[in-house]
């Protein structure tokens, strides 16, 4: 794995010159941990592929080439081939995506699949992204489904989230800690440990890697597995780079895709392993009752209605997952 420091705008603008069969850069989201980061076995799997294949795949180290927002705008001006970005970054083109993140909507993770695969939402969340310059090549799990982190309070019941201030990724997030009657305060990711030490943010909610991967876990407490929504990140592409291959290219970057798509399904489908290191780490591993997790899906249910997407994208998502 070849990896850079950050490029300087010159060097980004003169990839516009280079063809499609160049160096196809791949920006990383995550420490390249094979055995926890699912976006990175994902990046890691499709670059090998490329590269067995007659492509220059590089992978380069998290924000290397820019934050969220700058590899989003490189991507969409075909300076950046491939991104693992946040569901985020690809819903500022098409909210559509947000739907693949409400809590409890889907039974499970093979229920999100089929709706991003039969159900057609992968193919509608492209006909939003494309025109914008930025291709959705797949729908990516960070790691298992997300839980309740806490320094201070353990959430054992529904009832224990009132009052507790949890870090918000989005207004999104906050607007679901209001529905279980706990408080958001929107906090960047470089900003979390120090808020978690200080007070700001009682906990966050993230797969259960996260503190393992990130260092969190000298003052994370506890975990509380609820199984509330996917971990949803996305892999983009320029359009414009994926329309400038060849038919034999498009070849290998879609069986690269399948490849990637397969192996970060396979990396997550068991948590046990993930669980043991937490609480070996000192986190306390709580398991909700069936009661208690219905409890936070039916205080759930009015944030479909108010997630920020596109006229009819709720109804296309009910109507892939035959609600």
């Amino acid at each position: 794995m070849k990896l850079t420091g950050i490029l300087t705008a010159s060097a980004v603008a003169a990839a516009l010159a280079l063809p499609a069969t160049a160096e196809v850069k791949i920006a990383l989201d995550s420490p390249p941990d094979l055995e926890k980061s699912g976006t990175y076995v994902w990046a890691h799997t499709f670059a090998e592929h490329l590269k067995a294949n007659g492509l220059d795949a590089v992978e380069y180290e998290r924000n290397a080439l820019g934050e969220e927002a700058e590899r989003l705008d490189q991507v969409s001006q075909g300076l950046l081939e491939v991104s693992m970005s946040d569901a985020k970054s690809a819903g500022t083109l098409d909210g559509t995506i947000f739907g693949a993140s409400m809590p409890y909507f889907f039974k499970d993770l093979e229920e999100l699949d089929r709706a991003l695969d039969e159900g057609g939402m992968l193919e509608r969340i492209n006909a939003g992204t494309t025109p914008e310059g930025v291709r959705v090549l797949d729908v990516v799990m960070t790691g298992t489904a997300s839980g309740i982190f806490t320094t201070e309070v353990p959430i054992r019941t529904f009832e224990d989230m009132q009052g507790v201030r949890m870090r918000a990724l989005d207004s999104s997030q906050i607007n679901t800690f209001e529905q279980w009657g706990s408080k958001g305060t929107i906090v960047s990711w470089s900003e979390v440990p120090n808020a978690l030490q200080t007070g700001v943010a009682g906990g966050y909610i993230n797969p259960a890697f996260v503190p393992l991967t990130y260092g969190h876990t000298a003052f994370i407490n506890y975990f509380t597995n609820a199984r509330m929504s996917q971990s949803v990140r996305v892999a983009i592409a320029s359009e414009d780079w994926y329309q400038a291959l060849t038919d034999e290219e498009r070849e290998i970057v879609h069986a690269a895709v399948d490849k990637a798509h397969d192996a970060n399904r396979a990396l997550i489908a068991d948590d046990s392993a993930i669980l043991e290191q937490l609480e070996e780490a000192g986190i306390e591993v709580i398991e909700l009752s069936p009661e208690e997790r219905a409890k936070f899906r039916d205080a759930s249910q009015p944030i479909y209605e108010t997630t920020d997407m596109p006229e009819g994208a709720l109804e296309a998502w009910k109507a892939a997952i035959g609600n």
